[in-house]
């Protein structure tokens, strides 16, 4: 197949999702030496990719792009979604970080599992040809599963790849990608969507208050979002308060002594509270307080104690309960 007399190699982009499952193995039934890289931020984790890798074989790096992928999703110049997601922009600097990791690995070209049309806005024909064209890897890009419905790419002319071994799936039904699992032998496979945090309303709207708000979050800033309640007290003030007994675990498991407020109910049941990233005056941690107390089971009480940890202090305060409805325009979501 390669003129060059040795064994071609490709590095492809993992989810962990049946396309992408499906586009490392049809290669490899070539004959093609594929290796898969699966990126991580606290949008997405490369768990799927881990299981996929852990069924077919198929080796599996793993590369955390937290810092690189910051600043295109404070500016993507292709814009956002329907939310806060970046998909044209984010699929290019994947493309980008895969192609510089080629030389150590020695792979021939990149390849994904993106079918053309499965997603009206990311999966075009033009979005696909924005994204490698933005990636660095302009000619060097090889999506099996919809190779036959776009041109034919310098790997195939080359004879690096069969085309026609490859596929023309378009369009937003499973069924071809199912039919040919089967015909693999593929029956272990994640059902499809839920992948990126960033197409869900209510984390979204978080994010974009948090890039409000804080200059330069960190990965913990982000994975907080998911827990709890977020009520903004003040431009420089939020308070995340636990829903339920696991919220309340993650919120624990996310406190900074050094740069975090804590605040647990005493006596009774009831959220934990932090207020990230800050030092707040006296009268910020009381109202935090009292609104922690609001959805405990002390809402009704005349007052109710509650142990607050900062940076600076720890005490017991005595504080007046504030319900949920008097706080409704606070809650970012």
């Amino acid at each position: 197949m390669n003129e060059n007399k040795k064994k071609v190699k490709a590095l492809g982009l993992c989810s962990g999702g049946l396309d992408s499952i499906l586009s490392g193995v049809v290669l490899a039934r070539q004959g093609v030496d594929v290796v898969w890289v699966s990126f991580e931020t606290p949008f997405f984790s490369a768990e799927k990719a881990r299981r996929a890798s852990d069924m077919t074989g198929i080796p599996l790096i793993v590369t955390d792009i937290f810092h690189r992928y910051l600043p295109m999703l404070k500016n993507p110049p292709a814009g956002y979604g329907r939310y806060m997601n970046p998909c044209m922009d984010c699929h290019a600097l994947m493309f980008r970080i895969a192609c510089e990791q080629m030389p150590q690995i020695g792979a021939d070209f990149l390849f994904s599992g993106e079918v053309m049309g499965q997603r009206p806005m990311s999966q075009t024909k033009s979005s696909l040809r924005y994204v490698e064209k933005h990636s660095g890897c302009e000619g060097r890009i090889l999506r099996p599963l919809s190779a036959k419905r776009l041109p034919e790419s310098d790997m195939e002319k080359r004879g690096l790849v069969d085309r026609q071994r490859l596929f023309d799936f378009t369009g937003r039904s499973r069924k071809p990608q199912i039919r040919l699992a089967r015909e693999l032998g593929i029956v272990d496979y994640p059902a499809p969507g839920g992948g990126c945090m960033l197409t869900d309303p209510n984390y979204s709207k978080r994010v974009n208050d948090l890039l409000d708000h804080v200059e330069n979050p960190e990965w913990e800033d982000f994975e907080l979002l998911q827990y709890g309640r977020h009520i903004r007290l003040s431009t420089g003030v939020k308070l995340v308060a636990g829903r339920y007994l696991e919220d309340n675990n993650h919120i624990l498991s996310l406190y900074r002594p050094e740069t975090d407020v804590r605040i647990v109910m005493k006596d009774k049941p009831g959220p934990v509270g932090l207020i990230p990233r800050c030092d707040p005056e006296e009268e910020r941690i009381k109202t935090g307080a009292a609104i922690c107390a609001g959805y405990g089971q002390g809402a009704d009480d005349e007052s109710v104690q509650v142990i607050v940890t900062s940076p600076k202090i720890h005490e017991t305060l005595s504080v007046i309960p504030i319900k949920p409805d008097q706080i409704s325009t606070l809650v970012i979501m």
